[in-house]
């Protein structure tokens, strides 16, 4: 069945990475898709990309201005009369030691302004209108570090652990009204997100004691070098999740009849070394 069909997605961090491909299969599936980032050009690059650009729009908006994310849902249903699904997928992974803060406070700071308040800001614009409608559906995008404090990764993780808190408790006070959906991807280096990593040693917190097999796994793929069996999606060896395969995930989620609630979803690749 068809469940995307129909339904009005809101989609922040629309200029790339997963924003922009759950975006393209959803829209090819006939939602109408209300495109968000604060990256113009990259924004338009997404709606250009839509089988069906007729039936999207971009707002350009800061997930971190609670004023601009209130016009984001204005406009939405302005433009297409609800907000059945928003996807709060806007991030930034600032990666740092508490050592490193001379470097990373700003990045930091826009983390909590990002990952955080975006979230919150992104549910607050919709929720008076979901109740309204009787129905909704919000969908944060968090993280597997956000499941476990280790080092590297305090304020990021601090920030993804923040969502799971926000999703979990907006689950428990919409029951019956909006679905709630928490999306914990693992590592996925191809979604361009590791350029906002402060200090690259930090990714140590993630992989512990896997950190020199996972850099000699790296390695060899940036050399094509690597096992086809760990490139093979179909190989209990593969290696390193493509971002469209989590894409299909959160697309899954929102294809669901209006009664069934995915509540959470980890998706990894079988074969990575994430111990989180």
């Amino acid at each position: 069945m068809n469940y995307v069909e129909g339904k009005t997605i809101v989609i922040t961090g629309a200029a790339g990475g997963f924003g922009r491909l759950v975006a393209q299969k959803v829209n090819a599936m006939g939602a109408r898709v209300v495109l968000s980032d604060i990256n113009t050009g990259e924004l338009d690059q997404t709606l250009g990309s839509l089988e069906r650009s007729d039936n999207a729009i971009t707002v350009v908006a800061d997930v971190a201005d609670r004023k601009q994310m209130v016009q984001l849902a204005d406009e939405a249903v302005r433009r297409f009369g609800a907000v059945d699904v928003m996807l709060n997928n806007a991030g930034t992974m600032p990666l740092a030691f508490f050592s490193d803060h001379g470097a990373a406070s700003e990045a930091w700071d826009r983390c909590i302004d990002i990952n955080f308040k975006g979230v919150l800001h992104g549910i607050c614009a919709v929720y008076d209108r979901m109740i309204s409608q009787g129905h909704g559906h919000v969908i944060n995008v968090s993280s597997i570090y956000g499941n476990f404090p280790v080092v590297g990764a305090g304020v990021y993780g601090a920030t993804k652990s923040a969502v799971n808190f926000l999703s979990e408790s907006l689950r428990m006070e919409s029951q019956g009204k909006i679905k709630v959906t928490t999306v914990k991807p693992t590592g996925v280096p191809a979604t361009g997100l590791g350029a906002s990593v402060i200090n690259r040693e930090a990714v140590v917190g993630i992989l512990g004691a896997n950190m020199s097999a996972y850099a000699q796994q790296s390695e060899a793929l940036a050399a094509g070098q690597l096992p086809e069996s760990q490139l093979d999606p179909d190989s209990i060896d593969y290696f390193s999740l493509n971002p469209e395969l989590l894409a299909d995930q959160i697309v899954y989620v929102i294809n669901q009849p209006l009664g069934v609630s995915i509540s959470e979803v980890t998706v990894r690749a079988s074969g990575d070394v994430y111990i989180l």
